[in-house]
């Protein structure tokens, strides 16, 4: 499971024009699932992205995570971070997990995070959605269940 993490200021998430998802100060989750994952690497994964350390303490150091500071996860599932274009432009999928398995995971991880407390916003998976976010920083952390990076 890879994901992309980004501390923003506020984000949102919109299906069709409509706002599916929505937070102000946090933590914008990209979330692509490999085939082979478990819950495992979605227990792994969420509770990684809530103690990730990436928000300023008081003497200006990234000493805070998500929780620290009462902050709010918008989680976007994301196939294309499994996308591999090594060995040409045109990038190949055959790594990314089938969307109904992916999808259960997706949904697993999202709701790992919930039962600490912390409020989980979504996109609607498989959706053309459109993210706006606000990043903060910048700030920009990749997470790797198989912690290749």
């Amino acid at each position: 499971m890879r994901c992309v993490v980004q501390r923003v200021t506020e984000s949102s998430v919109s299906v069709d024009g409509q706002i599916v998802g929505a937070i102000g100060k946090g933590l914008m989750v990209l979330l692509g699932v490999k085939s082979g994952d478990t819950e495992k690497d979605a227990e792994y994964i969420a509770g990684k992205i809530l103690k990730l350390r990436i928000f300023e303490d008081e003497n200006g150091k990234m000493n805070r995570s998500v929780v620290d500071i009462g902050g709010q996860v918008l989680c976007i599932s994301q196939f294309t971070l499994l996308g591999d274009a090594r060995g040409q432009n045109r990038p190949g999928f055959t790594l990314a997990e089938a969307p109904e398995r992916a999808n259960e995971l997706y949904e697993y991880t999202c709701e790992c995070m919930r039962k600490t407390g912390m409020q989980v916003e979504k996109g609607i998976f498989r959706a053309d959605m459109k993210v706006h976010l606000i990043n903060d920083g910048p700030v920009t952390i990749l997470l790797d269940s198989e912690k290749t990076f």
